[in-house]
């Protein structure tokens, strides 16, 4: 009776609260550690499937804009291409590193019963994204004096400036989306975001052919319809997130509060940003070098198109990625460091399974894919050859991915920004540069680059949740 008394006592401290309630960490016992297993990927394929959808609508955007834009002629599609190329470098990427701050912040807060301070995150992520939309949005100004000083075409770099002047206004509703996408993923409510991009995407189509084609406005239409399809997303969020009954806990209105401790969100932020531009960067970079090739316009079509068939096969792991993002923090906040630990576990065995039916796919579809692009049989048939690297890019990119989102759930983004830096800039580029220039191999040794990263991120990634998840235990025992 003693005993039972003093774990009743123990189970009414607040510090020992969440382990004590804790439902995900009842079923890791060894009991039957398989159905915990299970479970757990069952709630990541819920969370998963709904967050790849919106990646890969919100990617859509851009590219209905740039294919609509395609049809007034070469001049208006190379401009809006390298306009789209440039925002992404110099804005959308870093609103979305940002953003994904919240990842710690909300996902901590909201399972740590913490409701009120994962509106009160938001709000500040809310109020940096817009400032920090303020200089982005000086250099989309200044887009064609950007791109001529660094010695691009005058013709097409002014172009791209016309363009991304009228992309302006889209800044700023694409870093509130992030804000309010994180919020919500936070809260595992996730169905509601893809209903609102599947919506606003379906609209892009539409809005594209009337301000493109119709108008007269030719491709500033085009940059005009991506502002709208951002603003129109927003609006759905925002009122979604102020009227819905499910965010009633969570969100309570604006508050004062949020304007204290914004310098605490930028500390977490920097890395947070870091860590996804170094990776959007690099891939830039590819294609840039690419240009210095020999028979530089096979190089960078091909690996234009490689890129592009990358991004498109990496929406399935980038799914996972924010939902196991959304499951660490959620448990680490709510004090189940265990449960947290098998939430990486079960990510890892879902993308490796998911990984091998898409290199599957690919390696079988590895000459229908080239057609897809172009019919010219020379780059059909490279990138036929480049394919089986693709395949072993997908694999590893897979797993780091998992890795990526469970240092965002831990809050390690800053150990996170540094081995991308190591791994891409240290290691990364420089072989790419000897093989490709130096060795003469050819411009499909600059996807090495990927390989490379991925070997080494996936390592250092998981002795870093490691280390995080032992001192996290540690610190709950002596609690």
């Amino acid at each position: 009776m003693k005993m039972d008394r003093e774990e009743q006592d123990d189970c009414e401290a607040p510090l020992l609260l969440g382990i004590c309630e804790g439902v995900v960490d009842d079923t890791l016992g060894p009991k039957n550690p398989q159905k915990a297993l299970i479970e757990e990927m069952k709630r990541q394929v819920r969370l998963a499937g709904p967050l790849m959808s919106v990646s890969f609508l919100m990617y859509c955007v851009q590219v209905i804009s740039v294919m609509f834009v395609g049809h007034l002629g070469e001049l208006p599609l190379s401009g809006a291409s390298m306009a789209t190329s440039f925002a992404s470098v110099t804005g959308f990427s870093l609103l979305n590193g940002m953003g994904s701050a919240l990842d710690t912040l909300c996902g901590q807060s909201y399972g740590a019963k913490q409701y009120h301070m994962v509106g009160i995150h938001m709000q500040r992520a809310m109020v940096v994204a817009l400032l920090v939309s303020v200089p982005i949005a000086l250099i989309w100004a200044n887009t064609g004096h950007i791109l001529v000083a660094i010695g691009q075409d005058p013709e097409i770099s002014m172009e791209a400036g016309k363009y991304a002047r009228f992309m302006i206004p889209s800044i700023f509703a694409y870093g509130l989306v992030q804000c309010h996408t994180r919020f919500l993923q936070a809260q595992n409510n996730v169905l509601p975001m893809m209903l609102s991009t599947g919506f606003a995407t379906l609209l892009h189509f539409f809005v594209c052919w009337i301000l493109v084609l119709k108008s007269g406005l030719g491709n500033k239409g085009a940059a005009i319809a991506n502002a709208t399809t951002y603003w129109i997303n927003l609006l759905i969020l925002a009122s979604y997130v102020n009227f819905s009954s499910a965010c009633m806990n969570t969100w309570s209105g604006f508050s004062c509060e949020a304007f204290h401790k914004i310098l605490d969100f930028i500390k977490l932020a920097i890395p947070s940003a870091a860590m996804v531009c170094l990776e959007i960067w690099t891939f830039e970079l590819v294609v840039l070098l690419s240009g210095f090739l020999p028979n530089p316009k096979l190089e960078t079509s091909v690996l234009s198109i490689s890129l592009n068939l990358s991004t498109i096969f990496y929406m399935i792991p980038f799914g996972l990625s924010g939902a196991v993002s959304t499951r660490v923090s959620n448990e680490l906040g709510a004090g189940h460091p265990q449960a947290a630990h098998l939430a990486v576990r079960a990510a890892v065995f879902i993308v490796v399974t998911a990984a091998a039916s898409v290199v599957s796919i690919m390696l079988l579809m590895h000459r229908m894919l080239g057609y897809c692009y172009s019919n010219e049989t020379e780059v059909v048939e490279y990138i036929a050859r480049i394919i089986p690297l693709l395949a072993i890019s997908h694999s590893l990119d897979g797993i780091q991915s998992v890795f990526s989102g469970a240092t965002r759930g831990c809050g390690r983004q800053k150990l996170g920004a540094l081995i991308n830096l190591g791994a891409y800039y240290l290691v990364g580029v420089p072989s790419a540069v000897l093989f490709a220039f130096f060795f003469k191999i050819g411009g499909k040794t600059l996807l090495l680059l990927v390989l490379t990263l991925c070997a080494d991120w996936d390592q250092q990634v998981k002795k870093a949740k490691e280390r995080l998840f032992n001192h996290l235990s540690s610190k709950e025992m002596d609690s």
